[in-house]
């Protein structure tokens, strides 16, 4: 008689000639994430974002009268829905995480439901998986709260239809469930949504809180960074908190030293020096002379023309000229940015740029 080998059994001897360490882990998706230091065995390969991710409100960087505020309307029980909004990077998701936390402890992945932009954001989602996530009983995990929390990440990305079915959805639950809506772009959410939600504004991080927070991170990493590598990190972030552990980490793994030039070179943004460089040409030679050198430099060094064109604007206000040169000069330099971003031609653009700084250099001229 033959023998009958189940899928069970095949399973379990696969399971014995395999490592623990390769069962199935559960697939989460975007700001799901959430590392416990000290227990990953991979440590190294975990993106800093969310390795430093803070765990509780007090770890949050800034904004710290949003946070009090909502710490205490936390622990008075008395969180109403939320809507949180504001550049990326400035702590909207890690400042409801952490109130997640406070509410239920460890287990309150049981007691939450996010959606991000990689999920399916339509109608039939805000009919089917929210109201049904609002509608089951939920239970007290160690006696802190009973309230569910669903929370919609980047909802500025949901459609029309089904914010007004939201609407409805959350006027039906508020009794046992808080909803916390996230976006970068207010006016994307519809004026009844916002009139539910208590609003709060994550304004992007000064130098002061970067640095601090970039601080803890290099002393946790050990790693070396000179004060000069330390001010390219903050000034490249433009106060998002995102954008500087992740310029970091990747300046790590391509060079040894975090200088500031390696800095600039892991981003692909011009250095200071060069910009000083390019605006002196612009100021000070021919069209052509200066068409070939920034052409030159560019090629050599593999700048973006729209990157110079935005840090060029910056040096501008630094220069002493009178106001209505400056006005021009900046509307123009505003323009060539605008059609670089349409995909126009680089040569052409840069035509435009040194024409615009030849029709500065002659207004000054005739001003003096």
């Amino acid at each position: 008689m033959t023998e009958v080998i189940s899928l069970m059994d095949i399973d379990d001897d696969q399971d014995t000639n395999e490592d623990s360490s390769h069962h199935l882990k559960p697939n989460n998706k975007g700001k799901n994430v959430v590392v416990v230091p000290g227990t990953p065995p991979d440590a190294k390969a975990i993106p800093w974002v969310e390795k430093y991710r803070p765990q509780s409100l007090a770890d949050v960087a800034a904004h710290r009268d949003i946070v009090d505020t909502i710490d205490r309307l936390t622990s008075e029980n008395r969180l109403p829905h939320l809507l949180l909004y504001g550049p990326p990077g400035t702590g909207k998701t890690s400042t409801i995480l952490a109130v997640a936390r406070k509410l239920y402890g460890a287990q309150y992945r049981n007691m939450i439901l996010e959606l991000n932009a990689s999920d399916d954001r339509g109608i039939d989602v805000v009919r089917q998986q929210i109201q049904d996530f609002a509608s089951t009983q939920s239970f007290s995990f160690g006696g802190k709260s009973s309230v569910k929390l669903v929370l919609l990440d980047e909802a500025d990305a949901m459609t029309k239809d089904a914010q007004f079915a939201l609407r409805r959805v959350i006027e039906k639950y508020t009794r046992s469930t808080r909803f916390t809506l996230i976006c970068n772009n207010v006016n994307k959410i519809i004026p009844a949504l916002q009139s539910r939600c208590t609003r709060f504004r994550f304004a992007p991080l000064d130098s002061f809180n970067v640095t601090d927070r970039l601080r803890h991170v290099i002393e946790a990493e050990k790693l070396e960074v000179p004060e000069t590598g330390l001010a390219a990190l903050v000034r490249l972030s433009n106060g998002d908190m995102r954008k500087a552990l992740n310029i970091l980490q990747s300046t790590h793994m391509a060079s040894q030293q975090i200088t500031e030039e390696a800095v600039y070179l892991c981003t692909g943004n011009p250095l200071p020096k060069d910009i000083e460089q390019i605006s002196y040409w612009l100021l000070n030679e021919s069209f052509t002379e200066s068409f070939k050198r920034i052409s030159d430099i560019n090629t050599r060094k593999g700048l973006a023309l729209v990157d110079i064109v935005r840090e060029v604007t910056m040096f501008v206000f630094k220069i002493k000229m009178p106001s209505d040169v400056r006005v021009q000069l900046i509307n123009d330099l505003a323009d060539i940015e605008y059609r670089l971003s349409l995909g126009c031609n680089d040569k052409l653009q840069l035509g435009s740029l040194i024409s615009s700084f030849t029709r500065a250099r002659s207004a000054l001229v005739a001003a003096a």
